[in-house]
């Protein structure tokens, strides 16, 4: 593993919701903080979720085309294809570890690029799949 870092929807989700200022601020410290080059590696899955989060589940959503724009921005990080082989391994890693199938889905696709870490909110903080390590960024926020 190295220094590269998965991001979860929810993380870039914060960056547009207004109802929750604190999240928000952290989101883009996260951004300001984890942005160089090559550092943050996101999936095909993040960007569908993040879409429709978005322009559909805030309490102000995005317009289509701005939601578009956002999730076109996102593309300039290292994205992972989610392929037929990450489905079934994750499939196996739900079962065996008890957790949601779109929730191994992130934790494959971060290891697939070898991260050390996982930002999101979903899973328990300090969770370790092999030298994974999943972080909750907002544990503190308000």
């Amino acid at each position: 593993m190295n220094d590269k870092v998965f991001i979860d929807t929810n993380v870039f989700v914060y960056l547009f919701d207004k109802s929750a200022p604190a999240k928000q601020a952290k989101a883009r410290h996260i951004l300001e903080t984890e942005g160089a080059p090559g550092h943050i590696v996101l999936s095909t899955q993040v960007l569908q979720e993040f879409y429709v989060s978005v322009t559909r589940k805030l309490g102000k959503p995005l317009s289509e085309s701005d939601g578009a724009s956002a999730t076109t921005d996102l593309c300039a990080f290292d994205i992972v294809d989610v392929d037929k082989e990450m489905i079934l391994r994750s499939l196996t890693l739900s079962r065996t570890e008890r957790m949601s199938f779109w929730d191994a889905l992130i934790v494959e696709a971060a290891q697939t690029r070898r991260c050390g870490r996982l930002l999101t909110e979903d899973l328990q903080d300090g969770r370790r799949f092999g030298a994974l390590r999943v972080a909750n960024p907002f544990r503190d926020a308000a």
